[in-house]
């Protein structure tokens, strides 16, 4: 499962669905052979556009509620562990996420990231709400952590201009590498990025990684799966694999952040002002402790 990368919440757990077959299969005693990459055509581009389609709409289903920390790993200097809660979901416009972190001073920060073909973001630092714009997203949630708010959001995977390059193979897997070139007002905000890439796995559709790229085609920063986790919901019953930890790479300073999720709630409905911007005003209530499951 070591060195998949992709990037964001809603579009990361498309990930787990390749690794869920694969582990359902080699339990069941069934081989598991990925296809051979000359056996993966590269389709035309009606047909890659209806596959890039296919993923923008996929996602995982519900409400879901996380308990994570981030624990930075700079190439020189001290470690850091800041804890952090997660509400994830999904709105008319695509899938919406509420992070809450406390920095190492004891401020506590809020952030709204609104995904989809309008992405948006809201954050409460130093108590006041405000909605900021694309520079502001590429600023870390914390000082000194390798995630942003664009790594959550993931807009690139709605850009306009994008184009299926070639099949890859990927952790021995055939993917579509797709390459999105940054729009003007990205690349007036951060022209250090160029365009980012996402590589979709041929057989199930599913995001195996990603890379921010710069202008002239150096990898920026990687997001890489390190370990997964199947949990049961302790009143319903249902099954479902989420991430235990996975890395940001900073691929110029060589710094990186790993986020580990304590605890999860699937299938959760929170109040509709969860996912408002005013509301992070205040601290959302997490999920019940009765369908939090610990991930040792």
């Amino acid at each position: 499962m070591r060195g998949w990368r992709n990037f964001g919440p809603a579009t990361f757990w498309r990930a787990f669905f390749v690794l869920c077959v694969s582990c359902a299969l080699a339990r069941a005693g069934a081989p598991v052979r990925p296809p051979e990459l000359a056996q993966a055509a590269k389709p035309g581009a009606a047909e890659a556009q209806r596959i890039l389609e296919q993923f923008r709409r996929s996602g995982i289903r519900g409400q879901y509620f996380l308990q994570f920390e981030l624990r930075t790993l700079p190439r020189r200097g001290p470690e850091a562990v800041y804890s952090g809660q997660w509400w994830g979901g999904r709105n008319e416009r695509g899938a919406i996420t509420r992070v809450e972190l406390v920095d190492g001073s004891g401020v506590p920060r809020r952030f709204l990231v609104q995904n989809g073909e309008r992405p948006a973001l809201w954050r409460f630092v130093g108590g006041v709400v405000q909605q900021v714009g694309v520079a502001a997203s590429f600023e870390p949630l914390i000082p000194g952590v390798e995630i942003t708010a664009f790594d959550v959001q993931m807009p690139y995977l709605y850009w306009p201009d994008a184009t299926l390059e070639r099949l890859e193979r990927i952790r021995g897997r055939p993917a579509y590498a797709y390459g999105f070139r940054a729009p003007s007002d990205v690349a007036q905000q951060n022209p250090d990025l160029g365009a980012a890439r996402a590589f979709l796995d041929t057989q199930y559709n599913a995001l195996m990684q990603t890379e921010l790229v710069s202008a002239k085609g150096r990898v920026l920063k990687t997001m890489t799966l390190i370990d997964l986790k199947k949990i049961v919901d302790p009143q319903k019953g249902g099954e479902q694999w989420i991430p235990k930890s996975f890395d940001l790479r900073n691929e110029t300073t060589r710094d990186k952040t790993r986020f580990v999720v304590s605890a999860a709630a699937l299938d959760q409905e929170f109040p509709a002002a969860v996912f408002e911007p005013a509301s992070l005003s205040q601290p959302a209530r997490p999920a019940p402790q009765d369908r939090l499951v610990r991930i040792p």
